[in-house]
């Protein structure tokens, strides 16, 4: 059954509809915030961003619209969380500087790619994951971001030298 379909079932109330949605859809959305935040952090943003699904989908206009609409929530929600603790980390210690800590992965490599896009700025990681890791186009990447399409392929670029920069000089050499 597509997405467009199991939306439109949802709407009218079927509940194993709502079900099958989100069983389909948990995953990328948890691993998308987790690319974002922390795996502890994830968890909770995850939840809230079910939720707001849960309260938005009656309002859903356009089904088959139903991926990027639920990955501009997880943006939003994602962005709400930082706003919020760079915010507090602010008034804590009078700066703006909050790391993102990612605790060690089991492989190495993947331990060193989730560091370097740790330490990419998240307009740059944002897009990094969005396009790469969740293989959404330039269009939906903007419409998730609110952004142009020439905004989105200018951060591609960025992201991708920030990243190539980050990863020799951590000794990788591509």
């Amino acid at each position: 059954m597509t997405d467009e379909l199991l939306v439109v079932r949802a709407q009218l109330g079927e509940r194993a509809a709502l079900a099958e949605l989100l069983a389909r859809w948990q995953v990328p959305v948890w691993t998308y915030v987790r690319r974002m935040l922390d795996a502890d952090r994830a968890d909770d943003v995850s939840q809230e961003i079910w939720l707001a699904v849960v309260r938005g989908l009656p309002r859903l206009r356009d089904p088959e619209r139903f991926a990027p609409w639920l990955f501009t929530i997880a943006r939003r929600s994602v962005t709400d969380r930082l706003r919020g603790e760079y915010a507090q980390a602010e008034e804590r210690s009078g700066a703006a500087d909050a790391a993102v800590e990612d605790p060690a992965e089991a492989m190495v490599d993947r331990a060193a790619l989730v560091s370097v896009l740790s330490d990419l700025p998240v307009l740059e990681r944002e897009i990094l994951v969005l396009f790469y890791l969740e293989d959404l186009p330039v269009e939906e990447c903007a419409y998730i971001c609110r952004i142009p399409a020439g905004t989105v392929k200018s951060r591609l670029n960025r992201a991708r030298r920030l990243l190539r920069d980050h990863l020799e000089e951590k000794g990788y050499r591509p």
